[in-house]
């Protein structure tokens, strides 16, 4: 299972890069720090039928950092949701695939449309909460910057998950230290975060974010406590994959030029060999 994860992973990383150059599109950093993450909740852990999107029994994801879009397009059109070759698309003109994450009939499997920080959330507590009130068993998740966590909506949306003991609500949080502007412990510092997260009610696990076995198994024990959120807080790498993008500022807005995409190429097209992922 690892072993395949870690194929899916790499494809997908590949066609983020894919779409991003030809259009010279940013947030490529951010989208390749959460690749991981997608392909362990897509290929093993949620509750989903590509040929059903909607199918009410389904598990929900809200892709939050929606200035990412690229890595969830890039993961929903390998897990089957819609064809790949949709994926050539990204930015143009008249394409579904916008710079943001955005619900579209053309992007079966994308819950909401996600652009300004900070809304993911919020959204994701609703379905939760409508989950409980329905007496329905889906599962929501939603996958959360670093930079995120600066907005005071983030926190309102923990008080509220909290107060309503949302055991069916699964918080990701993609922490690759880095936002638009530096570091996260610069620009706005967020530890002790995972104690932060407690406070509010949450039940909390650290994990490394590229590490399957270690994303399998917290997955695989939710909710981790009976009548409280669950918070994962998963350390990655900004640029993962790509050697010359890894722990980089500068990609969180950059674009690769024709040289530095025949470079991540290569790197990319040598990974998913089974071997374990780490920071």
């Amino acid at each position: 299972m690892i072993q395949q994860l870690q194929r899916q992973a790499a494809a997908i990383r590949k066609s983020i890069v894919q779409m991003v150059t030809p259009v010279r599109a940013s947030h490529v950093g951010g989208a390749l720090s959460c690749v991981d993450i997608l392909a362990a909740l897509y290929f093993s852990v949620l509750r989903i039928d590509p040929k059903k999107p909607y199918a009410l029994s389904r598990d929900r994801f809200v892709f939050s950092k929606g200035h990412g879009g690229t890595a969830l397009y890039a993961t929903l059109a390998h897990r089957g949701f819609f064809p790949l070759p949709r994926l050539k698309r990204y930015c143009r003109d008249g394409s579904p695939l916008l710079g943001h994450a955005t619900r579209s009939k053309d992007v079966p499997g994308l819950e909401v449309t996600a652009g300004s920080l900070g809304h993911g959330f919020p959204m994701a507590n609703g379905m939760a909460y409508a989950a409980k009130l329905d007496t329905q068993a889906y599962r929501v998740f939603v996958l959360l910057s670093d930079g995120e966590c600066d907005e005071g909506t983030t926190w309102e949306s923990a008080l509220f998950a909290g107060h309503h003991r949302l055991d069916n609500l699964t918080v990701v949080i993609d922490y690759n230290k880095i936002q638009s502007y530096g570091r996260v412990e610069e620009v706005l510092g967020l530890e002790p975060f995972a104690a932060k997260w407690r406070s509010f009610g949450c039940s909390v696990k650290e994990v490394n974010g590229h590490d399957f076995s270690e994303l399998l198994k917290v997955f695989g024990r939710l909710p981790m406590k009976i009548g409280k959120p669950s918070v994962v807080i998963c350390h990655t790498v900004k640029g993962k994959g790509v050697s010359f993008m890894e722990n980089k500022l500068e990609w969180h807005y950059r674009s690769p030029t024709e040289e530095q995409y025949v470079q991540a190429m290569k790197e990319l097209d040598t990974q998913g060999n089974g071997s374990s992922a780490k920071l």
